[in-house]
């Protein structure tokens, strides 16, 4: 699936408020990529993908790719319409946090993470202790990409990856994924045949994109070479250090739910503000299993708003924020890795959530963006910067400031 297409995950340690200024050296940075790189094709036109393939073996050439390994991945590749297809239909993001956790941490899921959990147990004690990333993290994310390997898919990776590269949405992200692709292959870790699996080319059991693979797989089972679509503890291992690699902070949580009273200053609900968790219980947010408010600082994350659920967001989460830039996403996988560590089955909120259409939340973006406030892309998927966006909007106008795109907001800016 297509969720990492910003690249923060080579930014190390990184806060929130420093990956806001990530975007902007991303974004100005890919703009002189783009200049430099063969010419692209109109949306969804495979016409001259031919020329523009030999163009791109130059390119491979050039970046120190042997000539036989460019021969051997890219020689015969054509146009795959089907992924241009899937690029342009990724509805699961427009659904609110319940809709998506709620599919997606289903009970089998949570039976067989478990089994997992207890049937490698020697392996995750050495990962822990290796990387300080727990069992329950990993397995989510394991479970969550692709069923414990069950589901790697079955496409051609450096086809998906050199249509995507030639296409006009993204080509700057995808160039460079795809030449990393064939340094896989000069390393040793995969062969083409072997590199099958996601649509968007994304690889092994939890779904590394190739530039994460070389930075971050890691040969975890000694065998010489890191393989992430067959070998187990390369798999978990390697996540473990991506995760790492991108600051989790051993031994520290990363969400809690908690129960929160019916009126607050929303506009402190916010990612980017965090406070003790001793702040946050003397403003009558309690923790939801009646336990006692722990840990080092967290935000008040309210993920469909003042009426939805709601947690404390801890350093770790935005790790997960860094792993994957999809807000449902990363929220999901987190929760699904609490419900693996023993938490209960998350609660509905305060109250009736009013959730807007991906038709409307792309009006929303507009109407944000008309009043110059940035919502990132026009897109009707509500994510960090359009929650962002819609909280600057709500306290301007005079709304509670929870961050979340309803009609009240929505009707406001009109």
């Amino acid at each position: 699936m297509v969720r990492r297409f910003e690249d923060f995950n080579g930014i190390r340690r990184m806060t929130l408020s420093s990956l806001k200024q990530a975007l902007r050296s991303v974004v100005f940075s890919t703009a002189l990529i783009a200049l430099a790189a063969p010419a692209t094709a109109a949306c969804g036109n495979g016409s001259d993908f031919g020329p523009w393939l030999e163009d791109m073996k130059q390119e491979a050439l050039a970046a120190g790719i042997s000539p036989d390994i460019v021969s051997a991945g890219l020689d015969g590749l054509s146009y795959d319409k089907a992924v241009i297809k899937k690029d342009r239909g990724q509805g699961v993001f427009s659904q609110t946090f319940l809709e998506f956790a709620g599919r997606m941490v289903a009970s089998y899921r949570l039976q067989q993470g478990a089994a997992q959990i207890k049937k490698n147990a020697g392996l995750f004690r050495q990962i822990e202790a290796d990387f300080g990333v727990p069992a329950p993290v990993i397995v989510a994310v394991w479970g969550l990409e692709t069923d414990f390997g069950a589901n790697l898919g079955d496409m051609s990776t450096l086809r998906s990856l050199a249509t995507l590269a030639y296409d006009c949405r993204r080509p700057h992200k995808f160039r460079p994924e795809l030449i990393d692709a064939l340094k896989i292959i000069q390393k040793g870790d995969l062969s083409p045949a072997e590199m099958r699996g996601a649509w968007a080319g994304e690889l092994g059991q939890t779904q590394f994109l190739a530039s994460n693979y070389l930075r971050y797989g890691i040969d975890y089972d000694g065998d010489g070479r890191a393989n992430l679509i067959r070998s187990k503890a390369d798999v978990l291992g390697s996540t473990a250090n991506f995760l790492a690699q991108l600051g989790w902070q051993r031994g520290q949580p990363w969400l809690r739910e908690v129960r929160i009273p019916n009126e607050l200053p929303w506009d402190q609900a916010d990612l980017l503000i965090k406070k003790d968790p001793s702040e946050w219980a003397s403003m009558g947010v309690r923790a939801a299993d009646g336990g006692s408010l722990e840990g080092g600082p967290a935000a008040l994350f309210l993920p469909m708003g003042r009426f939805g659920p709601a947690f404390l967001a801890y350093h770790n989460f935005d790790v997960y924020l860094q792993w994957n830039e999809s807000l449902v996403y990363a929220t999901t996988a987190a929760y699904f890795a609490t419900r693996l560590a023993g938490a209960g089955p998350v609660g509905k909120g305060n109250g009736t959530v009013d959730a807007l259409s991906a038709a409307e939340v792309k009006a929303l973006q507009q109407a944000l963006a008309a009043r110059g406030l940035d919502p990132g892309p026009i897109d009707g998927k509500a994510g960090f910067k359009t929650r962002e966006a819609t909280r600057a909007a709500q306290i301007q106008l005079g709304l509670p400031a929870d961050g979340w795109p309803d009609h009240a907001t929505l009707a406001a800016l009109r």
